[in-house]
């Protein structure tokens, strides 16, 4: 807050002069007389208000001086988190207006406008508020971290997608034909409106924290669609002419072939977003309509997550250090298409990463680049396939093997033949739960002895969201959910303590907000082995679920949704085919 002076005047259109701040906090007893002399010392330094230079200071919390601004200016304090706002009585003002002042329009009526402001004793953005809403303005006061976020979810980039998507329509003409000669003597220009539509796509993407950006062409609307949290969110954009014009310039900067419309074509490029480097694996798709695009976006940025950062439990996580640190070996992690696999191995190769150690991946496609490490790209259309790279890898002296993926019989066997002969290796398989992992190993004619010798340890893992802590209530159970506890043994009495989002701005009224990583680990022990190398698939699984320290997928999920960090939802939804799965279990 500024050394400004207040006014007591409750919502008053102009405030009257009164008071000083820091004055009023004095004699209010909030600092003491050397507090205030000592921050208006620091305020002249650094520039700041002095609201955030108390705070700085650690002479008073933000939440008292929000509580005292309310009771001396006589204005509602309100919590942002937990209120509705209005999207359109937000963007009354102009997003650079709102920044500038911290200030966001909560409520607009006809003659009067409530105004949420970090620091309702700016006199000046008082005035700037009042010229131009041109209506009475009613303060509220509100947390600045809050008033940021919101102004981050409220202020996207939906008008000015649909206002560039009209220009590019603009820019094709009346035939809605595509001049390949004028985009290519535009590919460098920034203020080509195809370009600058673009970059307003990955902005929004990067300030919704989206992994993926599906753009889909309809009959009639071009559809744009982000995966944010695991779920998609989309935006139509009505100019359904303009998707060739977006197709055409991202083969361009993926270095495809522009001419090629029938066939699928994979790419990459790397874009800089807000000073994030952005790295884009981009899949075109010819569809009904046209070609669909999706494009993963990986935010080179943002850095390599530790193991401590995935969300392990110390136990589990205690664990898994112990098993990436054995000599030899093989650690499989699996899942589905998007459960975090890639994160988790690339989180165990930073733990692993140090001068003594040789590493070698094989990936498709590299993801991240990690120094020290030597991490091919395999290019299967040339013939370096997975197989090739891994007998030549084993020429190269390493410690440690990563293999993006146990894609065919012949990589498997290589690289749990390496696991044998003294080399550590990671790698991971496209399956459900890790005794699924076992079985379609088996499937592609793997040897059980072979796995038997070289298996240590078997990692499944999910993505759940994480319930929006600001608007988390508790909640009991339905009866369809009632059933799915029952069959995990949950007793009648033990179905509370549960919770769910209510949905605020924080989470953009989902309910959720980020996610959290839920794992099954899986040790091979004596008996597992024995039952691998005679491929009794029924006998594995009976040791396996009677294993000391093992917890399905299931049971993981369920422990966190007890704990409020999920839903029961999303727990039912890890389960997935939770038949198959309850049979599956002995005394189930």
């Amino acid at each position: 807050m500024s050394e400004s002076q207040l006014s007591t005047d409750p919502g008053a259109g102009r405030r009257k002069q009164k008071i000083r701040l820091g004055d009023l906090m004095v004699q209010n007893r909030v600092i003491s007389e050397n507090q205030l002399m000592a921050a208006l010392a620091e305020q002249k330094k650094t520039g700041h208000k002095l609201g955030h230079t108390l705070i700085e200071l650690g002479f008073v919390d933000e939440q008292r001086l929000l509580d005292f601004l309310s009771q001396q200016l006589q204005i509602p304090l309100i919590d942002l988190r937990s209120y509705r706002l209005n999207p359109e009585a937000v963007k009354s003002l102009p997003e650079t207006l709102a920044r500038r002042y911290r200030v966001i329009v909560i409520e607009l009526r006809d003659q009067d406008a409530l105004v949420g402001m970090a620091d309702p004793t700016d006199l000046f953005a008082f005035d700037e508020l009042a010229r131009k809403l041109q209506k009475r303005i009613r303060q509220a006061v509100v947390r600045e971290s809050d008033l940021l976020d919101a102004l981050d979810r409220m202020y996207r980039k939906s008008h000015e997608l649909d206002t560039l998507a009209g220009e590019l329509d603009d820019d094709l003409g009346q035939a809605g034909d595509l001049d390949l000669n004028i985009l290519m003597r535009t590919a460098e220009a920034g203020d080509a409106p195809v370009i600058r539509l673009l970059q307003t796509l990955f902005e929004d993407a990067l300030m919704v924290k989206a992994s993926d950006i599906h753009i889909e062409p309809d009959e009639h609307v071009l559809r744009v669609r982000q995966r944010i949290d695991g779920v998609l969110q989309e935006h139509i954009v009505n100019e359904r002419r303009i998707a060739p014009a977006l197709v055409q310039r991202l083969k361009l900067l993926s270095n495809l072939d522009i001419s090629e419309k029938r066939l699928p074509q994979d790419g990459r490029f790397q874009i800089k977003v807000k000073n994030h480097s952005i790295d884009v694996r981009l899949s075109t798709m010819p569809v009904q309509h046209g070609e669909a695009v999706v494009m993963r976006l990986l935010d080179q940025s943002s850095g390599i997550l530790s193991l401590e950062e995935l969300g392990l439990e110390a136990p589990l996580l205690s664990r898994l250090r112990a098993l990436i640190q054995r000599p030899h070996g093989m650690v499989l992690v699996t899942g589905p298409t998007g459960s975090g696999k890639t994160t988790t191995l690339y989180a165990a190769l930073n733990e692993l990463n140090t001068a003594e150690k040789k590493i070698i991946t094989v990936e498709d496609p590299v993801e991240y680049s990690l120094p020290r490490i030597n991490q091919v790209q395999v290019h299967e259309q040339i013939g370096l396939t997975f197989a090739r790279v891994l007998r030549t890898a084993l020429r190269q002296d390493p410690d440690i093997l990563l293999v993006g993926e146990m894609r065919d019989l012949e990589t498997a066997q290589i690289g749990l033949r390496a696991a044998i002969t003294g080399h550590f290796v990671l790698s991971t398989v496209h399956t459900n739960s890790a005794i699924g992992t076992v079985s379609r190993l088996l499937d592609m004619g793997t040897p059980g002895y072979l796995m038997a010798s070289s298996l240590v340890a078997i990692v499944a893992q999910r993505l759940v969201r994480r319930v929006c802590r600001h608007c988390a209530e508790p909640v009991m159970p339905d009866e369809q959910q009632r059933v799915w506890l029952q069959m995990m043994g949950v007793r009648e009495e033990q179905m509370s303590g549960f919770t769910r989002g209510r949905g605020c701005n924080q989470c953009n009224h989902t309910g959720y907000r980020g996610r959290i990583g839920v794992y099954e680990l899986l040790e091979l022990n004596g008996q597992m082995a024995s039952a691998l190398r005679s491929q009794d698939i029924d006998r594995f699984t009976q040791a396996a679920y009677s294993s000391r320290n093992f917890e399905t997928l299931s049971q993981a999920a369920l422990r966190y949704a007890k704990a409020g960090g999920t839903s029961l939802d999303e727990a039912i939804r890890v389960s997935g085919d939770s038949e198959q799965q309850f049979n599956s279990e002995p005394g189930r």
